[in-house]
């Protein structure tokens, strides 16, 4: 830790020095006057004259842009307006309003520039990662799971040898410890721990906004090291009709449809219908089991929206049923399944209902006064079996919340309000031949909240929030979060972090790679209330840093990420008994997750890069001693590409490539694997779209092109009713090449 600190600290040294030589900057703001209210313009193109230098102004209508020797006409430019040319003499600071051209149209527009599919929020506190929709177009993206394989910010790793599922990690933690929501409202916890990210499928989504470090004290408690928050589309902003259909190496078919209609001048609504299915039996290693499960899932989202902008209110209605069925184990169980076969496999099968409302009202007279509601209910289903054992879960929840926005004195000064009320039932079976557990819980928690926020409109502000909970099984105690941001130089910023985050881990449907083993679970008290174990407690701080550059007629950013949780009372998964998984809480307190990423994201023209580094530290404090978290790549070597040819009408090419080198990985012990460590291992994905027009393209890609695979991922598969029978210690993937195609039509209006 102190040698990853050295570096930050001394790249940090080499930037302010390079800043302190860097030349004088003018700085100013741009704004349009209408019906006497000042609103200021996002994207205005801003340059000396006869020079290469320039720059854009931000969401603010801020702009800083260098000074250059015996330059002083600042041409001043933006789509439908008046392009103005001003002398600047010995100004710092200037405030310039533009008017709207007499043009009536506009008989072509030619774009130089465009935003990136994956951009980092430069002005806020908080260090967030957007990923837009055209990111999620570079891969196959066919849920939420597998929608990050082409961004640095989540790490994607599979969870075991025979559900095929992948599980995503943040900071080097996995998805319990990141709090996921669907519009921000909690969505993927408890019951769909597991599974629930595969229960979102890409074509839904309109952007994924990922939050590093802790999130804000208005989404709860529960995060740790980040939030993923998944915007859908909306029926106001969505196309009359979205078909996307694909087919995948190994039997996979998937389509989804988007069908919107406008009810009157007010509502619109629409309808998402996807289904997939794998009907193929998979085998490409040759031991009996299958290499991803059998599986259908049919899902739909009916989403209302009630928009009246002359009164400030948005509403959004929505109702969500999924029926997900799997079918896993070896080949001969899965041509004729049926509980109790001599032939080792299993059936997981998962209904679920979502319901919410949201209404926001903003202030007609008072812009800056809102009130937002919400208010959700979720029920999960899942009735399973894994070879002898039977394991079952039903949870229902319920969430809700109320937030109000206002200023203190001024603009610079806001404060959020809130009160939310968060319920859960539990019922979970686990059936095995030495004992039959049934464990039942309620969780309901009260919470209050208070959020103020602070900007200069320079280069600080900042995020400080403290929420009140009071919980029927964890007591009553304060989360505090802190975010903060400062510009030390134009286009080079520092953000920092510090916050605490509380959970009760359901720690069988997390980690239900348990059931595809022959180990015997230790814990006698699971039934015993929060399974025998205390809840967890971490603090969660780091910082990030942000330094733009230009380098060849393109511009770039150079970053930095460094982020530490210290974890209270840590859940350990104990698989260091061959045999046996235990669960208990660490002693000591000394289980610890650092987490260090630097990275360079850089476009020019048609063209995006983006390469990183990342180092993990995690140590776990087990019962026989402090050791490295098993199966966590210690590095990781990112590296993605994409271009997009120049358009000839409407017709052009975009191409994608993405290198991911994961690092060597510490195993548990086992009967197999003879060395403590795996070898490192590289995969490689790749997609090629043409698009012919705005309503119709197709694509080609494949996965792990490399074909890498796994040698015997399951231990004594030719004897799966053996005790050291295991498909847990899973490091890479099973299938090995992946190839898929499909297409995409719309009908715009």
């Amino acid at each position: 830790m102190i040698r990853i600190m050295i570096r930050i600290f001394f790249i940090c040294f080499l930037i302010i020095c390079s800043e302190s030589n860097a030349q004088n900057y003018l700085k100013g703001k741009i704004l349009v006057s209408e019906n006497n209210i000042d609103t200021p313009l996002e994207g205005v193109n801003i340059y000396w004259q006869d020079s290469s230098v320039g720059t854009i102004t931000n969401d603010k209508g801020d702009f800083n842009i260098e000074l250059v020797e015996k330059k002083d006409k600042l041409i001043i430019s933006y789509v439908g307006y008046n392009t103005d040319i001003i002398t600047i003499v010995n100004q710092k600071y200037i405030v310039h309003y533009l008017t709207e051209s007499d043009s009536k149209s506009l008989d072509e527009v030619i774009v130089s520039k465009k935003k990136r599919s994956a951009q980092r929020t430069y002005l806020m506190p908080q260090n967030i990662v957007k990923i837009s929709e055209d990111e999620l177009l570079k891969a196959a993206c066919c849920n939420l799971s597998e929608s990050f394989e082409t961004n640095p910010a989540v790490d994607v790793n599979h969870s075991d040898a025979f559900t095929g599922t992948k599980q995503i990690k943040m900071l080097g933690l996995k998805s319990p410890y990141i709090l996921i929501t669907e519009e921000n409202i909690p969505m993927v916890r408890g019951a769909s721990q597991t599974y629930g990210l595969t229960f979102i499928p890409g074509t839904w989504i309109e952007s994924i906004q990922i939050t590093k470090g802790m999130g804000s004290v208005i989404n709860g408690y529960e995060s740790i090291v980040g939030q993923i928050n998944a915007e859908l589309k909306k029926p106001l902003n969505d196309i009359p009709l979205f078909v996307n259909s694909y087919y995948g190496e190994g039997g996979r078919f998937e389509i989804n449809t988007h069908l919107n209609s406008k009810v009157s001048e007010k509502v619109q609504t629409t309808i998402f219908a996807h289904h997939n299915r794998r009907d193929n039996i998979n085998d490409k290693n040759g031991d009996g089991f299958l290499d991803k499960p059998l599986q259908s899932q049919i899902n739909f989202l009916n989403k209302w929206q009630y928009t009246n902008p002359t009164k400030g209110l948005v509403s959004f209605l929505n109702f969500k049923y999924l029926n997900d069925e799997k079918t896993l184990g070896s080949i001969l169980f899965s041509q004729n399944p049926k509980y109790g076969s001599s032939n080792w496999g299993g059936e997981i099968l998962t209904k679920r209902f979502d319901s919410s409302f949201k209404l926001g009202y903003v202030n007609p007279n008072i812009p800056y006064q809102s009130i937002g509601f919400q208010l959700s209910y979720s029920s999960h289903d899942q009735d399973s079996y894994y070879g002898a054992r039977i394991y079952d879960i039903n949870q229902k929840s319920i969430f809700s919340n109320i937030i109000y926005n206002t200023i203190i004195t001024n603009s610079r000064n806001k404060i959020k309000l809130g009160l939310n009320y968060s319920y859960d039932n539990y019922d979970e079976i686990l059936s095995q031949k030495s004992y039959s557990d049934i464990i039942q819980r309620k969780d309901n928690s009260t919470g209050v909240f208070v959020e103020y926020s602070y900007d200069n409109f320079t280069n600080l502000n900042l995020v400080a929030g403290l929420r009140y909970d009071s919980h029927n099984n964890m007591g009553s105690f304060f989360t505090p979060r802190l975010h903060f941001r400062y510009s030390i130089a134009p286009r080079f910023s520092l953000k920092g972090s510090f916050g605490t985050g509380r959970r009760i881990s359901n720690v069988l449907t997390e980690n239900l790679q348990v059931f595809v083993t022959n180990r015997v679970i230790q814990n006698k008290n699971l039934s015993d209330l929060l399974y025998g174990l205390k809840p967890e407690k971490a603090t969660n701080y780091g910082i990030s840093i942000d330094k733009g550059f230009n380098f060849a007629g393109g511009q770039g950013n150079f970053i930095i990420d460094y982020y530490k949780t210290d974890f209270k009372n840590k859940i350990i998964v104990d698989f260091e008994n061959p045999r046996e998984v235990s669960f208990y809480n660490s002693e000591n307190n000394q289980s610890k997750s650092s987490s260090f990423q630097a990275e360079v994201i850089f476009s020019k023209n048609r063209w995006n890069l983006t390469a990183a580094y990342k180092n993990y530290d995690i140590k776990l404090m087990y019962n026989d001693g402090l050791k490295e978290k098993p199966l966590q790549p210690s590095e990781i070597i990112f590296f993605n590409f994409g271009t997009e040819s120049k358009k000839v009408g409407e017709k052009h090419w975009k191409y994608d490539f993405t290198f991911n080198s994961l690092g060597k990985q510490r195993l548990m012990k086992n009967v197999r694997d003879k060395s403590e460590y795996v070898d490192p291992h590289f995969s490689i994905n790749s997609q090629l779209t043409r698009i012919f027009s705005q309503k119709f393209e197709v694509y080609i890609g494949g996965e792990n092109l490399n074909n890498y695979k796994q040698d015997n991922p399951i231990i004594f598969a030719s004897d799966p009713f053996n005790k050291d029978f295991d498909g847990s210690i899973v490091h890479g993937p099973i299938f090995g090449r992946s190839i898929y195609m499909g297409f995409r039509f719309k009908i715009l209006n």
